[in-house]
């Protein structure tokens, strides 16, 4: 009994340090290629990952034109919603992509991306299509002005 106990506990901090080392990871990536988008991340007590399907956000300032007259540029923003996976963590299931799209529609939000990585191997950005399927991204295609 008490072994697995401790091999919950290795498995829990095994987790959190996954999450920790993918967030960086992330930001690390983005941050050439992203400079005009700043990423915000959702945690909770502790540091740890919080409730709800979104683990971060990448926003920025939209500097189109708005078509609402009292607006000017730079008054409104872009939006993209973003989950992350590390280590051996599955990507989202039907019913979590359409969560996904379901809070994308809420905030109109540009794109929703999966953001992967896996200690030692290629990381990897995906983008959620109409068809619910996972679509292959470069940080450029994603990120750029």
């Amino acid at each position: 009994m008490v072994k697995s106990q401790v091999d919950w506990v290795k498995a829990y901090q095994k987790a959190f340090a996954t999450d920790k080392w993918t967030e960086i990871i992330m930001r690390a990536i983005t941050k050439k290629i992203a400079q005009r988008w700043r990423i915000v991340t959702f945690r909770g007590p502790n540091k740890r990952e919080y409730r709800g399907i979104v683990d971060a956000i990448a926003i920025r300032k939209d500097t189109s034109r708005p078509n609402m007259c009292n607006l000017k540029r730079g008054d409104l923003f872009e939006i993209m919603i973003i989950q992350m996976k590390g280590g051996g963590a599955k990507f989202p299931n039907i019913a979590e992509k359409r969560r996904l799209k379901e809070v994308a529609k809420y905030y109109r939000a540009k794109d929703i991306i999966l953001f992967e990585w896996k200690n030692g191997k290629k990381t990897q950005f995906y983008s959620l299509n109409t068809n619910l399927e996972w679509k292959e991204k470069t940080t450029s295609e994603l990120f750029s002005v």
